[in-house]
């Protein structure tokens, strides 16, 4: 059996949850048109549909919440904010905005429009949307060792740096916009991304005059990665590691819901405090966001942000965070059942397609596996894969994903360890009931873009 790592906290408040009959969950799938977004909260009894703003926050964040500054403009909060986030990522300017997707809206449009590219070691489904509502298009490069997901490899979250000079001289330098290296790498199944490759990445767009933004959302577990599995690292705090990590990239763009264990904010950040862009930044915040101190954000969001990013780089909880999900994927092994191997940093990433070889992309079997999962135990989880990916923008067809995936996205400081072995349990009876599983989905109504949030789904009949 393998060994639970003990928390490194103690629970002061419990929220009651219910666990439901079978008949309840699969009449609530009926109602929600077998979306998992549209599944009510009450009707779940362990959420990992994302570990996005679900987090506890802790005794220290609720007592800084305390302090907010409500003020509109310059309010002490924000300057706080700034201090903790110059600190750690030695970047010249902090811009705050309300959640990741909002400092996409921000920054992206300033260097991407119609006709240019953006090329990513893999795009998470905002990032992707983003770049195509600004009127570009998307290009991915990431490392081949992700594709497999029984390959157990340190760093499958790499950029493919040979491809990605590949694609730079294909579409000329003067036509890409952005690299964006995101870690860890959501869409490969939360795997890291090493400084060598982030060195390599970098010195590529220095080359090409091309600029280079971090996906930050998980920090803090990459840079724990770096610690734990590259050498010369070992010994490096991961304060000191994410500074060296960041110092790379011209700017990056954050969801503070992850890593800085926060329920609601995001941050900009600009290494050159004297960047001429940064002023096409702040007009962006205060048209979408609100004025560029409080970016959307109350000043009690502002404080707890400041003290999440200093609790997210905790390396007690670093190794707890990940010792996590190296236990249920031991669990995982034992059962042989497939996943992203190694286990990534924010959840497992179960291989849908290995659940069901007979189920092809375009019936979805990564939210087949997740309807499954909910149907058996009350789990929630959600497709990473094709379903998510949604149709080319230019040809209208349905995009084939690099890997058919269920991710189980587990929320910080909130579950325990019962949680995760009746999780593990429920899973390990579905993969012995895949054979009775046929057919996968239709879509009967499905928006533009982001689809997976809102489109309705038919089990497909026969």
């Amino acid at each position: 059996m393998p060994k639970f790592m003990p928390e490194p906290y103690r629970i002061k408040m419990v929220e009651p949850i219910r666990l439901t009959t079978r008949e309840e969950r699969e009449q609530a799938l009926r109602e929600a048109e077998y979306n998992m977004f549209r599944i009510r909260s009450d009707d779940v009894y362990v959420d990992t549909l994302t570990d996005s703003g679900t987090n506890a926050m802790s005794d220290a964040q609720w007592s800084a919440m305390l302090m907010g500054d409500e003020a509109y403009a310059g309010g002490r909060s924000y300057f706080r904010l700034l201090e903790a986030a110059r600190d750690i990522f030695g970047y010249g300017y902090i811009q705050p905005v309300h959640q990741g997707r909002a400092a996409e809206k921000v920054l992206l449009p300033v260097f991407l429009h119609k006709g240019k590219f953006a090329i990513a070691n893999l795009f998470f489904d905002t990032t992707r949307a983003h770049v195509e509502l600004a009127g570009a298009r998307c290009l991915e490069a990431c490392c081949p060792e992700a594709a497999n997901s029984q390959l157990r490899a340190p760093f499958k979250g790499n950029m493919d740096v040979g491809k990605l000079e590949q694609l730079i001289l294909e579409k000329g330098p003067e036509n890409i916009g952005m690299v964006v290296m995101t870690v860890t790498n959501n869409s490969a199944g939360g795997q890291p991304v090493s400084m060598q490759n982030m060195r390599e990445t970098a010195e590529v767009c220095r080359r090409h005059r091309i600029h280079l933004n971090i996906d930050a959302a998980r920090y803090a577990e990459n840079a724990m990665f770096i610690k734990l599995r590259e050498e010369g690292f070992s010994g490096v705090p991961v304060k000191d590691i994410t500074r060296d990590f960041f110092a790379l990239a011209d700017s990056f763009t954050m969801s503070a819901k992850k890593d800085t264990i926060v329920n609601m904010g995001g941050l900009i950040g600009v290494k050159d405090a004297d960047a001429p862009y940064i002023l096409k930044v702040k007009a962006n915040c205060i048209s979408y966001e609100g004025f560029y101190t409080y970016g959307g954000l109350n000043g009690r969001d502002l404080e707890a942000l400041a003290v999440g990013l200093y609790e997210g780089l905790d390396e007690n909880w670093l190794r707890y965070r990940l010792g996590t999900m190296e236990y249920m994927g031991a669990r995982l092994d034992e059962m042989g059942i497939p996943y992203q191997a190694p286990a990534g940093g924010h959840g497992i990433f179960l291989d849908a397609a290995r659940f069901y070889p007979h189920i092809p992309y375009t019936e979805f079997p990564g939210q087949v596996l997740a309807v499954e999962l909910y149907k058996e135990c009350g789990l929630r989880a959600c497709d990473i894969g094709s379903y998510m990916m949604g149709n080319d923008p230019d040809t209208g067809r349905q995009v084939k994903s690099l890997n058919e995936f269920t991710r189980l996205a587990i929320p910080r400081r909130v579950y325990t360890q019962s949680h995760y072995d009746m999780v593990l349990e429920g899973i390990g009876e579905v993969w012995r009931g895949r054979g009775d599983v046929r057919r996968g989905y239709r879509i009967t109504w499905e928006p533009p873009i982001l689809r997976h949030f809102q489109a309705s789904l038919a089990p497909i009949e026969g």
